[in-house]
């Protein structure tokens, strides 16, 4: 391949369609209302199943594509991720209790399988085709995962009531309205062929592959005591990875805990924060800026791979890591005061952005620790941690969730009366009080990190 930005604009092509996962909360509402008996822990699961799919897929198809190439691998988990959405389109057709069953086999496990499968082979493309910007490049890779939620959270949401795509509260288009389940089918079929076309662009470089210009930096004396290259059992028996893979579970927990509930979060703070002055609230005023919310969130968890990618190149991976963490930690522990759209917008925004972060510089210490010959392998063991911590942020959000407010709402479609309705307000402050504590330990746990030394491999 003569130009190395061709698998660049591939992997982003294929993690923007799979970026997409984190636009659950813009399905959660419309599932209470069609599901009347689901409760909130009910509603979330499908969102854990598929972050722990996911993670168990990198897994997996890493070993694979390190061995077969990452072309047919991201492939197949466009095939598999357009399947479940299609197959998900059928949940209305079952009984409460069944529905769920069938939604999480079909839009969580088949999905969650095909979005780790498609995720890992651009991350572990890119990091062989540039040694040399590591830190930027990992960040670019994975920053249209990000921003997937920004360009498709407000086409799910315009397909399932038929309003406008709107972008920053603009309308550019008008949608027809398809309903939630049709949504899940066109979703469907727009990411299988999406990630498909940038499978095509992606291709290994030959072995020993230097860019143009670019030589290895020199080993020092103290470089000598350090190994270069691990395979998995390696690196499972380091303290490092450990250390390492405690810390991104953490983030990764605290970061899903606000994207998968974003909406509803903020439907929560609208409602409370209006309720004692007003008889009956706007839901389609609230539901809009929710799915505003989601976009703008999915920008800065965009541009935090990018940034924080760069600045970890610059500074330093440990130095870049404890300074996202300590971020987090102080917008979690505070994130109750920001009830004001504008100031809630800053807080996601934060967390979004840390979040990204994580996503960027995790897989670039990776390689730096551990090496690039298994990575693959490699990165799929530490990225389950992204697994675990999806199962346990959204479900910390949901279980810690207390009932604060039961407030009349108006819904009004066009052409149709206007319809009067109740709705649970929650108070979501545990949750985000545990999750930065937990960020707060692991800003500490990492001034404890250092790179394995080679004793450490028998």
């Amino acid at each position: 391949m003569k130009n190395r930005w061709l698998v660049v604009i591939g992997a982003l092509i294929i993690q923007v369609s799979l970026g997409a996962v984190y636009i659950w909360s813009v399905f959660q509402t419309p599932l209470l209302s069609h599901f009347s008996s689901w409760k909130e822990t009910q509603v979330t699961l499908p969102a854990q199943v598929i972050l722990a799919c996911f993670a168990i897929a990198v897994i997996i198809a890493g070993r694979i594509q390190d061995k077969v190439g990452p072309r047919p691998v991201a492939i197949a988990g466009g095939l598999l991720l357009g399947a479940g959405l299609i197959l998900a389109k059928f949940t209305a057709n079952f009984p409460p209790s069944t529905a769920l069953i069938w939604l999480i086999i079909s839009y969580s496990v088949l999905g969650g399988l095909g979005i780790g499968a498609a995720y890992v082979c651009p991350i572990a493309t890119c990091v062989k085709w540039f040694p040399d910007k590591r830190g930027l490049i990992t960040g670019l890779a994975v920053a249209g995962f990000g921003a997937g939620a920004f360009f498709f959270a407000p086409l799910a949401k315009g397909l399932i009531d038929g309003s406008p795509y709107q972008l920053f509260g603009k309308n550019l288009f008008s949608l027809p309205e398809t309903g939630l389940f049709n949504t899940f089918l066109i979703l469907g079929i727009i990411f299988l062929l999406l990630i498909t076309l940038g499978a095509l662009l992606l291709k290994n470089p030959e072995p020993g592959y230097r860019p143009a210009g670019w030589n290895p930096p020199a080993q020092s004396a103290d470089s000598l005591n350090f190994k270069v290259e691990f395979t998995p059992n390696e690196m499972l028996r380091t303290r490092q990875f450990w250390l390492l893979w405690g810390t991104y579970l953490i983030g990764c927990a605290a970061g899903l805990m606000i994207i998968m509930k974003a909406s509803p979060i903020w439907e929560s703070f609208a409602l409370t924060g209006s309720a004692a002055g007003t008889e009956y609230l706007s839901f389609n005023q609230i539901a809009s800026a929710g799915a505003m919310a989601v976009a703008i969130l999915a920008i800065f968890n965009a541009l935090g791979r990018i940034i924080w990618g760069k600045i970890s190149d610059i500074a330093g991976r440990k130095p870049t890591l404890i300074a996202m963490f300590l971020l987090c930690t102080l917008t979690l522990l505070t994130f109750n005061n920001f009830k004001q759209f504008p100031a809630f917008l800053a807080a996601i925004s934060m967390v979004g952005l840390c979040f990204g972060g994580f996503l960027a510089v995790f897989p670039a210490v990776t390689a730096d620790y551990f090496g690039t010959k298994h990575y693959g392998a490699n990165y799929g063991w530490m990225f389950s941690a992204y697994g675990v911590g999806g199962l346990l942020g959204p479900y910390l959000a949901a279980a810690l969730m207390e009932t604060s407010a039961l407030v009349k709402i108006r819904q009004f479609k066009e052409g149709q009366e206007e319809t009067v309705r109740s709705l649970v307000a929650g108070d979501y402050s545990r949750a985000f009080l545990v999750a930065g504590i937990l960020c707060l330990i692991s800003t500490v746990a990492l001034f404890t990190l250092k790179k394995p030394a080679a004793q450490t491999e028998k």
